[in-house]
C-alpha cells in the first residue's frame, strides 16, 4: 500500500485527488492548517471524510513540514496548498508569495532533509505564462506572469526544477490551465455565474455583476486533472507537463451556456462593472497539452459546455435540498 500526503486537502483538487488515490488503494493523509477546526466539506460531499486521515500542517513553517513528513512517511507528496485566487493575490500579494513560493520551498527542503525516497508533485498554473496572445503555450513557452499569483507560481516552478536538477529529487510541476467542478467556491467566477443563474431561475430578482467577460480561457474538468497529477508521479523520470483541453472559450460563452441551461437569456440578468476588472489580466489563454497526451497518455474528457451543464445541475440539486 502506497501512502500519500496531500497538502491542501480542503480544496477542490485536494478532495478529488484524495478520492482517486483511495480508489487506487492508497493510504491518504490530508494536510490542512488546522485539521481540528476545518470542516472538510468537500471530503464530506464526496463521501470520503472517514477514509482520509487529516493532519495539521503549515507549509510556511519548515518545522511543521518536517515533523509531518517524519510522522506520515509518505511515498508521494502533492502540494496543492497556498492562496488560490488570482484576483485576491492583488489584494494580498505577500500572503500569496509566502504561501505558494515559501511553502513549496519548505516542502522541497524537508524532503531533501529527510532523505526519504519521496516523489513530489507541485501544482503549477497557466498564470505563469501571462498573455501569450493566440500562441498555445507548452512546456517551453517563456513565463511572463501578470499577477502576484502568477509570479508566486513561477517562483515555485523554478524551485522544483532546481531541486530536481541539483539534488535529483523526483519532483515535477503540473502547469494546469483552468479546471472547474461543483466543488469550486463561489468566489471563483465560474461558480459565481452558476450560483446566480440558478438562483435567478428559481425566482431571485438579483442581477449578476461581473468584470471583463471577454477574457478567454481553456476550461477543463477537475476530476480529469487530478488523474494527470497522479500519472506524473508514476513516470520513471520526473518532468513538467501542461495540462489542459487544448480548446479556448470566452467567459461570455460560459455565461451563455449556464443561463441557457436554466432557460434564461444572460443579457437580461448580467451587469458589467469596471471596478471588477483586475489591474492586469490575461486576455486569452491557449494551451498545447500534446506532451501529456504523448507521454502520460492523458487527454481531457469534458468540454466547457458539458462542464457548465454539470455545474448547473449540481447547484440546482443543492438549492432543492436547502428548500
Amino acid at each position: 500500500m502506497k501512502t500519500a500526503l496531500i497538502c491542501g486537502i480542503s480544496g477542490q483538487d485536494g478532495a478529488y485527488l484524495a478520492k482517486l488515490l483511495l480508489s487506487k488503494g492508497y493510504k491518504v493523509f490530508g494536510g490542512s492548517r488546522d485539521a481540528q477546526m476545518s470542516s472538510f466539506g468537500n471530503l464530506n460531499h464526496l463521501g470520503i471524510r472517514q477514509d482520509v486521515e487529516t493532519v495539521s500542517i503549515s507549509i510556511n513553517d519548515f518545522r511543521s513540514v518536517l515533523q509531518t513528513l517524519q510522522r506520515t512517511k509518505p511515498d508521494e507528496v502533492y502540494n496543492l496548498a497556498g492562496q488560490s485566487s488570482v484576483g485576491l493575490s492583488f489584494e494580498q500579494p505577500v500572503e500569496t508569495l509566502e504561501s505558494i513560493s515559501i511553502g513549496t520551498l519548505n516542502l522541497l527542503e524537508a524532503i531533501r532533509f529527510t532523505g526519504q525516497p519521496i516523489q513530489f508533485y507541485n501544482a503549477g498554473s497557466s498564470e505563469c505564462f501571462g498573455d501569450t496572445g493566440s500562441e498555445a503555450a507548452n512546456e517551453t513557452t517563456p513565463f511572463r506572469p501578470r499577477s502576484p499569483y502568477g509570479v508566486a507560481k513561477a517562483a515555485a516552478f523554478w524551485q522544483v526544477a532546481n531541486y530536481r536538477e541539483a539534488y535529483r529529487l523526483k519532483a515535477c510541476t503540473g502547469i494546469l490551465f483552468n479546471h472547474e467542478s461543483p466543488l469550486r467556491p463561489e468566489r471563483f467566477v465560474t461558480q459565481k455565474i452558476v450560483a446566480a443563474a440558478c438562483r435567478i431561475a428559481k425566482g431571485s430578482s438579483e442581477t449578476l455583476t461581473l468584470g471583463n467577460i471577454n477574457i478567454a480561457r481553456d476550461w477543463g474538468w477537475a476530476p480529469d486533472y487530478v488523474e494527470a497529477m497522479w500519472l506524473m508521479l508514476q513516470q520513471e523520470q520526473p518532468d513538467d507537463y501542461v495540462i489542459a483541453t487544448g480548446k479556448t472559450c470566452k467567459l461570455s460563452d460560459f455565461i451563455n451556456v449556464v443561463f441557457k441551461t436554466v432557460g434564461l437569456s444572460w443579457q437580461d440578468h448580467v451587469r458589467i462593472d469596471n471596478s471588477f476588472f483586475r489591474p492586469t489580466d490575461i486576455e486569452e489563454g491557449h494551451a498545447n497539452p500534446t506532451k501529456a497526451a504523448k507521454e502520460l497518455n492523458w487527454v481531457a474528457n469534458y468540454s466547457m459546455e458539458t462542464i457548465g451543464q454539470i455545474m448547473v445541475e449540481e447547484w440546482l440539486k443543492k438549492l432543492d435540498r436547502n428548500n
